[in-house]
């Protein structure tokens, strides 16, 4: 019986210490309770952590996006300073044509008027030269006009006074062509623009004021008087 009693006290005994052992195991339960609690936190740390990358990622597509735009804007702003670029250069090559265009015009209109001017004065300096010819040459047709006076009738079909009429005929001629007219006077009303009268006569057919007689013929030459008529006048 005693060895019974002592079986079973050893039996209580051992599940004591079982019990104690397990009682003494129970914070390494406990601490792998915390660590599961633990491993849990982490998980949700790491889930906190994934949902902080997820909210920065549309942080970053929005960076991305605003890096991205930006080349965009900097195209547009330098594709809008080359088109104010370009449209300087070609207001100022329009500037410039026009300024050559006006300049040119100028040239042109300069070099017109320097012609016109050249062909007025050649004209004038020509026609002052045939001017002084032409009165170089009066006294000579007044000569011919007195040689023919002073011929006698019975000669004047003889070779010599034909050969002055015809000398005479033939410069008239020329001059005529050159534009010299002879001014009428005997028998017109005298004119002062044409004529220069050197006495006065009396008359009983002219009525006064009028040219009797004309003692130098004067000449125009293209209309222009380049000598007068010395002429007497009706008083």
């Amino acid at each position: 019986m005693a060895e019974t009693e002592n079986m079973k006290n050893e039996q209580n005994g051992t599940e004591t210490e079982e019990t104690v052992k397990g009682t003494e195991e129970m914070p390494g339960a406990e601490g792998q309770t915390a660590g599961a609690e633990a491993q849990e936190a982490g998980t949700e740390g790491t889930g906190a952590e994934q949902n902080g990358a997820a909210g920065e990622e549309p942080e970053a597509e929005a960076e991305e996006s605003a890096q991205a735009d930006e080349p965009a804007e900097s195209g547009e702003t330098a594709e809008t300073a080359g088109d104010a670029i370009s449209s300087v250069k070609e207001k100022a090559l329009r500037d410039k044509i026009t300024s050559l265009e006006d300049k040119v015009k100028r040239q042109m209109a300069e070099f017109d008027n320097f012609r016109k001017r050249t062909t007025k004065e050649k004209e004038q300096m020509f026609s002052m030269g045939e001017k002084s010819v032409i009165e170089k040459m009066l006294p000579v047709v007044d000569n011919f006009e007195r040689g023919l006076a002073a011929v006698p009738e019975a000669e004047k079909g003889g070779a010599i006074a034909s050969g002055m009429e015809m000398i005479y005929k033939q410069l008239m001629k020329q001059l005529e062509d050159l534009g010299v007219k002879p001014i009428e006077a005997v028998g017109k009303e005298f004119d002062p623009n044409f004529h220069n009268a050197v006495m006065q006569v009396e008359s009983e057919e002219l009525e006064s004021g009028v040219v009797a007689q004309e003692f130098q013929k004067g000449y125009t030459y293209h209309d222009t008087v380049i000598r007068h008529s010395m002429v007497g006048v009706v008083s």
